[in-house]
C-alpha cells in the first residue's frame, strides 16, 4: 500500500472510532489492530494520539463542509439554501451512525488546556460560520451590511449546534424541525 493511502486509512480509521467511541475512549492500540497495521507503521504517519486527533477532526471538517455547501447549493436559490442546512442536518440525524456533534465529543475530552485541539475546533467552527454567511450573502437581498449578516450567521450557527446536540441527546429529529422553523422567522 502507498504511504497516502496507509495514512488515510488510518485517519479513516481514527475517525470512525473517536466519533464512535469517542476520543479518551479509543486508544492507539485499538486503530492499530482495526487498521491492521503495525505500531511503527502508526508512529510514522503520526507522533502522537493528538496528532491523529486532528487528523481527524480536519477529515471530518472538509467532507461535512463540502457536503452541505454542495447540498445547501442544490436547492432553489433564496431561503431554500439557507434552510437547506437543517434538511442536510435531518439527513444526518437519520444515519445509523449518527453521534452528534464530533467537534463537541471531542472538546468535551480535552483538558482545558489544550489549546491546539480546541483551536482546530474553534476554527472548523468559525469555517462554518462563514459558510452560512456565504450562503445569506447569496441567497437574501435584503441584509447587505457585514455586521448584520455576521450577527444573522450566528444566530443560524447556534439553532444548528442546538438541533445537533438536542436530536442526538432526544434520540428524536423534532429539534431539527423546531430549529427549521425558528431560522425560517429570523430570515424573513
Amino acid at each position: 500500500m502507498k504511504h497516502s493511502e496507509i495514512k488515510n486509512k488510518i485517519i479513516e480509521t481514527a475517525s470512525f472510532l473517536f466519533y464512535k467511541n469517542g476520543y479518551n475512549s479509543t486508544g492507539i492500540n485499538e486503530i492499530i489492530s482495526e487498521s491492521g497495521i503495525a505500531k511503527a507503521t502508526l508512529y510514522n504517519h503520526f507522533k502522537s494520539k493528538e496528532d491523529i486527533c486532528l487528523a481527524y477532526l480536519k477529515f471530518k471538517n472538509t467532507t461535512f463542509l463540502k457536503d452541505i455547501e454542495a447540498f445547501c447549493n442544490s436547492k432553489e436559490k433564496g431561503k431554500p439554501q439557507i434552510l437547506a442546512i437543517f434538511d442536510f442536518l435531518q439527513l444526518f440525524f437519520k444515519d445509523k451512525d449518527f453521534n452528534g456533534c464530533w467537534c463537541i465529543k471531542t472538546v468535551s475530552e480535552i483538558p482545558n488546556d489544550n489549546e491546539i485541539i480546541r483551536n482546530e475546533i474553534q476554527k472548523q467552527k468559525n469555517l462554518f460560520i462563514y459558510l452560512i454567511a456565504t450562503l445569506i450573502t447569496n441567497n437574501l437581498e435584503n441584509i447587505e451590511e457585514e455586521e448584520k449578516i455576521n450577527s444573522l450567521a450566528r444566530q443560524i450557527y447556534l439553532l444548528y449546534e442546538s438541533a445537533v446536540s438536542e436530536s442526538h441527546l432526544h434520540q428524536q429529529d423534532w429539534p431539527i424541525k423546531e430549529t427549521k422553523n425558528l431560522c425560517s422567522q429570523i430570515i424573513k
